[in-house]
């Protein structure tokens, strides 16, 4: 396998005596998107929450195998885990925006790394609200309560916050899974345009989404990877009966 920002090898990950992830190796494509399809729980999310070691939090889960960013293995004993999810930001399926105002949820991991400078908050704060298409909606309350807005500003707010303390990659779980159709075209849109500079890979269960945006597909089904490859290739012309099937509607 080839040195990229993220590449995964040999990936096994149990809860409890249940086995969800087999054998999952991936490299997945510097600069582009990567779209992660599959019916439900066939364990995209698990996948998604093991490269930046949230699955701990469920602490009946092992995990087994290796998650590398960067060429280093994320598991390694050792590891600091807040360096490795600076390197990640995160988009959930709802958006998750912190009890404070619109400024502070932009400038929160900011604070956390030890930046204290209001000038270089300020600047770095605009940066990302005007990267995520939101610095004209809001530069006029930047002090109110984030809770606030839309939820699709809330989404951009998020995507804001993960990019303000310089990631090399963005994970999305379903991001637009909660938001009208303008608010996801929304969405859709920036990250086409931040690929340029980050590593991104989304969680998808809408195939069309998939064709929209996504460079890169990854099939799963029942926790093993049945077929990767770009975009065109796997949706288009699948070598696999089961990503046809699966493209066909005929497995959910």
């Amino acid at each position: 396998m080839s040195t990229r920002n993220l590449s995964i090898e040999n990936l096994n990950v149990w809860y409890g005596d249940r086995q969800i992830l087999h054998d999952v190796t991936l490299d997945i494509p510097d600069r582009q998107i990567t779209a992660i399809i599959g019916p439900s729980g066939c364990g995209k999310t698990t996948l998604m929450r093991c490269m930046n070691r949230l699955l701990e939090v469920n602490t009946d889960s092992r995990i087994e195998g290796k998650v590398l960013v960067d060429g280093r293995n994320i598991y390694d004993p050792g590891t600091e885990v807040t360096s490795i999810r600076k390197k990640m930001g995160l988009l959930s399926q709802r958006p998750q925006v912190l009890p404070m105002s619109i400024y502070d949820n932009v400038a929160y991991g900011l604070r956390i790394h030890g930046l204290r400078k209001k000038s270089e908050l300020d600047r770095i704060v605009e940066k990302n609200l005007r990267a995520c298409s939101l610095w004209d909606e809001v530069s006029d309350r930047l002090n109110s309560p984030a809770t606030g807005l839309s939820i699709g500003q809330q989404q951009r707010l998020c995507l804001a916050r993960g990019l303000a303390v310089e990631p090399e990659i963005i994970l999305g779980d379903e991001p637009t899974s909660a938001l009208d159709p303008q608010a996801s075209q929304n969405i859709e849109q920036l990250l086409v345009q931040l690929k340029k500079d980050y590593t991104i890979v989304l969680v998808t269960h809408i195939l069309r989404q998939a064709k929209r945006i996504a460079d890169h597909v990854v099939f799963l089904y029942m926790g093993k990877v049945i077929e990767t490859g770009p975009t065109g290739d796997v949706l288009n012309n699948p070598r696999e009966e089961l990503t046809k099937r699966y493209i066909a509607g005929v497995i959910s």
